[in-house]
């Protein structure tokens, strides 16, 4: 196991890069601890697997380092960084029985044969493959082989690393909750360092300790799932976690007092005179439908997900949305919303403002 450093790290697909655009990923420094569970999130195109391909030693950075431990590993070879890494897509040997492809690591680095046998049973056991050790992997589902990937990639106690390149693509939904809990349990039994790669929030808040947020090759936060739903650090994390996610609207900021929609609203925090474009976000999770204090609201539609409703609406045609609890009358009388002041977040340039005492 190994605590990662990125250290001034970036990368350019192209040979002489002239501006931050010409970046897949722009600069950065991170210190990702010993034996954490780390997601990597994203939308396509955001630079996770660039970052996942450096960590591995696939991809060599234009500038900066990569340091397991007190060791730079920016120029060593894959093979030199004593990890395991699972794709996308299955890699498995076809020829192989699932017990052989199981247990080829393990024989590669010449354990001994009742230490292989324990840690391909318990392994298998984990992904449900028990009932078809013996059976060649030629002719199994392309989920079946994920999962021997899967299982590959974790057999190995030893790895400074597991690095997991969104490995559920192809597996069934229900066999997904169960690989990620199982995997949970595995980092919990064993704590190995593990980086999951993904662009769902699910997978990722489900799966992580911590959770790296990426937007157009920039870590825009680091942090837990409640910070990243509570206190998003760019309007980017506000939006992209949670269903629906976080409101976004246009405010003017003075002090303890936010304007819109030509009614002022009272905010739990000092936030000055913050220059450039400000904008006030708070969780739908957090907005109340009211008869006629607040803002005034213009309702568009109602979504029922059984668990609760969605409610769907404008305020001086910004979108809002507000989540209604399953069984909570509504009615044309509803016609504004109020915010809970202490949920709201203070954004300038779509970065979190922190705010002091009020």
């Amino acid at each position: 196991m190994a605590r990662i450093t990125l250290s001034n790290l970036a990368h350019s697909y192209l040979p002489n890069p002239a501006s931050p655009a010409d970046f897949a990923l722009k600069q950065m420094d991170h210190v990702w601890q010993d034996g954490g569970a780390y997601a990597l999130l994203g939308s396509s195109g955001c630079g996770k697997t660039t970052l996942l391909n450096i960590i591995s030693g696939l991809v060599r950075p234009s500038q900066g380092r990569v340091l397991f431990g007190d060791r730079d590993v920016t120029d060593a070879e894959t093979a030199a960084r004593n990890i395991a890494q699972v794709f996308q897509f299955p890699v498995v040997y076809d020829t192989m029985t699932v017990r052989q492809n199981l247990a080829f690591p393990l024989r590669n680095r010449g354990k001994d044969a009742a230490y292989i046998k324990a840690r391909v049973d318990q392994i298998a056991a984990m992904i449900g493959m028990e009932a078809i050790l013996d059976r060649r992997a030629q002719g199994l589902t392309a989920d079946a082989k994920q999962k021997i990937s899967l299982g590959r990639g974790m057999v190995r106690e030893d790895v400074n690393a597991i690095l997991f390149d969104e490995p559920l693509t192809v597996i069934d939904p229900h066999m997904k909750w169960e690989l990620r809990t199982q995997l949970k349990s595995l980092h919990r039994e064993f704590g190995h360092t593990m980086i999951y790669v993904t662009h769902d929030q699910t997978e990722a808040l489900t799966f992580a300790d911590k959770v790296v947020v990426m937007s157009e090759g920039t870590v825009v936060q680091l942090g837990t799932p409640e910070e990243l739903f509570e206190t998003p650090a760019h309007t980017f994390v506000g939006y992209f976690i949670g269903s629906p996610g976080m409101n976004l609207l246009d405010a003017s900021i003075a002090g303890t007092c936010a304007r819109l929609a030509g009614a002022e609203l009272a905010l739990a925090r000092d936030y000055g005179t913050p220059q450039g474009r400000t904008q006030i976000g708070i969780r739908p999770e957090y907005v109340t439908l009211t008869e006629g204090t607040g803002l005034p609201f213009a309702l568009t539609r109602v979504e029922d997900v059984g668990r609760h409703r969605i409610v769907r609406g404008t305020v001086e045609g910004q979108p809002v949305n507000v989540v209604v609890p399953e069984g909570q009358a509504l009615g044309a009388h509803l016609t504004h919303v109020s915010f809970a002041a202490e949920r709201i977040n203070v954004y300038a340039d779509d970065w979190r403002i922190e705010g002091g005492a009020a």
